[in-house]
C-alpha cells in the first residue's frame, strides 16, 4: 500500500509552486522545471487515486440490492487494474536523477584491437548518430580525429535534445565487437573494443573552476583529423592541474575552442564529483546498470551470428543490422527497467 500522507504533500507541492509562478514569485525558472518534473507525478497519482475510490464505491455497492450486480461486473476489472496503477506511482515516486533532462557529452576511442577497434569506434558513432537523429536530438562534434582508414581515434559529440542524459547515461564502458576485419585477408574473426563515456552536460554554475588551477596551451592541429583539424596554431588544450583532466579542441577559431574545451572540462569535472557522490551513497552496493564503470564490458556485438548481448541484464538480440542503424530503444528500454527494478527493491528492502 502506498502512503496517503506522501501522495498528499506532492500534490500539496505542485499546488503551491502553481500558485508561485502564477503570482511571479521565486525563481520562475527553477519553479518551471520543478513543475514540469511534478505534473505527470500528480497525474498518476490522480490516476490510481480515483482507481481506489472506484473500487471503494463498487466494494459499497455490494450491499444495496439493486446495485450489487452492477458492482459484481464491475469489481473484477477495477481490481485487476489495481497493482499496475500501484507500481506506476512507484516508479513516479523513484529518486530522479537530477541531471537526466540535460544534454550529454559523448565520448568514444578506440580501445584493444589496433586499426580495426578504430572502425569499430566508428561504427558506434554512425550508430549513435542515427539514433539521436531518430529521436529528433540534436548532434554536435566537438572534437573529433579521425585515422587514416576513416576509423576514428578519437571523437566528443554534443548531443541535446529531451531527456538525452537519461536515455544514454547507461551506455558507459567498454563495446566488444567480434568480426572479421576489413583488413583480414584470411577470413578469421577478431575481437576489438571500443570505450564509450556519456557525461551530463555542466554549466559554470554547476562547476567552478578557478583560473589558477588550468593551464592553456595553443598548438597546431596534426595528424589526421578529417574536417575537424586545421594546420593553424589554433588548436587549444587545456590541463585542469588537481584533477590531471586534459582537454583539446581543434575547431578553426582559438575564441571559440577555448570555450568548446572549457565546456567539456566542466562536463568532465561534473561527472568526476557525481561518480564520488555516488560513491559514497552506495559503498557497500554497486548498481549493476547504472556503475558507469569506463573500464567494465557491458556489451558484445558479434557480427558472424547477428547478435548483440548487454552482459550488466543478460540480454541477447538477434538484430544486429537493425541496431548498428540506430535501432537503440529496445535496449535502453531494458537498461532503464532493470535500474527502475533495483531502486524499487532498495526501496522496499
Amino acid at each position: 500500500m502506498i502512503p496517503s500522507d506522501r501522495l498528499h504533500q506532492i500534490k500539496e507541492r505542485l499546488e503551491y509552486v502553481e500558485a508561485r509562478m502564477s503570482q511571479g514569485e521565486g525563481d520562475i525558472a527553477a519553479l518551471g522545471r520543478e513543475y514540469a518534473e511534478l505534473k505527470p507525478v500528480v497525474a498518476t497519482i490522480t490516476d490510481y487515486e480515483g482507481l481506489v475510490a472506484d473500487i471503494a464505491e463498487a466494494e459499497a455497492m455490494l450491499s444495496d440490492p439493486e446495485m450489487k450486480e452492477l458492482a459484481e461486473e464491475e469489481l473484477p476489472d477495477l481490481r485487476a487494474r489495481l497493482p499496475e496503477a500501484e507500481h506506476a506511482v512507484q516508479l513516479a515516486l523513484l529518486p530522479k536523477d537530477a541531471a537526466d533532462s540535460r544534454a550529454a557529452m559523448l565520448e568514444i576511442r578506440p580501445g584493444t584491437g589496433g586499426d580495426e577497434a578504430g572502425l569499430f569506434a566508428g561504427d558506434l558513432a554512425r550508430m549513435y548518430q542515427r539514433y539521436a537523429e531518430a529521436r529528433g536530438w540534436r548532434w554536435e562534434v566537438i572534437e573529433e580525429q579521425v585515422s587514416d582508414l576513416g576509423g576514428v581515434k578519437e571523437l566528443t559529440v554534443r548531443i541535446a535534445g529531451e531527456g538525452v542524459f537519461a536515455r544514454m547515461k547507461f551506455e558507459s564502458g567498454v563495446h566488444r565487437v567480434q568480426r572479421v576485419p576489413e583488413t583480414e585477408s584470411g577470413g578469421r574473426i577478431h575481437t576489438s573494443a571500443a570505450t564509450v563515456a556519456v557525461l551530463p552536460e555542466a554549466e559554470e554554475v554547476d562547476i567552478r573552476i578557478d583560473p589558477n588551477d588550468i593551464r592553456i596551451d595553443t598548438m597546431r592541429s596534426s595528424g589526421a583529423g578529417g574536417q575537424h583539424v586545421n594546420t593553424t596554431d589554433s588548436a587549444v588544450r587545456i590541463t585542469h592541474i588537481p584533477s590531471g583532466i586534459v582537454v583539446t579542441s581543434s575547431e578553426k577559431s582559438q575564441h571559440r575552442n577555448r570555450e568548446i574545451a572549457m565546456q567539456v572540462l566542466r562536463a568532465r569535472l561534473f561527472d568526476l564529483e557525481r561518480s564520488k557522490a555516488d560513491e559514497a551513497r552506495s559503498a557497500d552496493r554497486k548498481s549493476q546498470v547504472g556503475s558507469g564503470d569506463r573500464s567494465e564490458r557491458i556489451r558484445t556485438y558479434n557480427f558472424p551470428q547477428g547478435r548483440m548481448t548487454d552482459h550488466r541484464i543478460g540480454l541477447t538480440l538477434y538484430k544486429l543490422d537493425q541496431i548498428m542503424a540506430g535501432d537503440l530503444d529496445e535496449i535502453i528500454d531494458a537498461l532503464i527497467a532493470e535500474h527502475q527494478a533495483a531502486l524499487l527493491a532498495e526501496m522496499t528492502a
